[in-house]
């Protein structure tokens, strides 16, 4: 199956590096306009404008998800430009891990403010522009932490049991708008996202999968593109793991 996004434009969040990246430039190469923001990483978004700076399709905004007004001032920029998405994938997201005994509040407070405030922020925004079209495709990135729950990650597993919690809520309410809502997540993805593990540790995630390696970015570009499909039309609220049996 071929998917065409001619005509689309998709907003993507963490959109400059890793499976947000991937997701990006899937859309691109399927014939979409891809609005990309990120939060922190201003080197990692000017690699991706400097490799891609032929591609008039492409249009990369800084934008801290969790600012609520940031959020507002960001979509109304983009209805005084005349866009209206008909995608939203949220894929910003960060990691403060701890064990929950030593974990700084603020470590806790950031975590769950971009990771499942952002995605409030961005959903509640694209929904309203979206329902005067009456369609649209949001797709959370979700994790099997928020299921499994990892040592050291109960801010980030919260996040993302939360999530999940979200877009099944947010399906029910925007069905009959013709807009779906739903979640890849992703397992143990080869991006710099997890660089930071110890290799002590790599190796025992390993272990705990069946395919016995970890994901690509691509790979679960793939499922995203999917979920934003048209073909996808009588999916929502679900959660496709793309984990490799984790």
């Amino acid at each position: 199956m071929r998917f065409t996004f001619e005509n689309q434009t998709a907003v993507i969040t963490g959109g400059t590096r890793g499976i947000g990246r991937a997701a990006a430039e899937a859309f691109l190469a399927a014939g979409a306009k891809a609005i990309c923001v990120y939060g922190g990483d201003a080197a990692a978004a000017e690699r991706m404008r400097a490799e891609q700076a032929e591609n008039a399709a492409l249009r990369i905004e800084k934008l801290d998800v969790a600012d609520a007004a940031a959020c507002l001032a960001f979509w109304r920029g983009l209805e005084a430009d005349g866009v209206v998405p008909e995608i939203l994938v949220n894929c910003a997201g960060i990691r403060r891990d701890a064990a929950l005994a030593l974990m700084p509040e603020g470590d806790w407070r950031r975590v769950m403010e971009v990771n499942l405030g952002g995605v409030f922020n961005m959903a509640k925004l694209a929904v309203q522009a979206m329902s005067g079209r009456r369609y649209g495709r949001i797709v959370n990135l979700a994790s099997p932490s928020g299921r499994i729950g990892f040592e050291g990650q109960a801010n980030y597993a919260a996040s993302k049991a939360g999530l999940v919690a979200l877009s099944k809520s947010l399906a029910r309410e925007t069905g009959r708008r013709g807009i779906t809502v739903n979640c890849v997540s992703p397992g143990f993805i080869d991006t710099g996202f997890i660089g930071d593990l110890p290799a002590e540790r790599i190796e025992r995630y390993k272990k705990m999968i069946p395919l016995q390696r970890f994901g690509k970015a691509n790979e679960v570009a793939d499922a995203i593109l999917f979920l934003a499909s048209r073909e996808s039309a009588y999916i929502t609220g679900a959660v496709l793991e793309v984990a490799g049996g984790l």
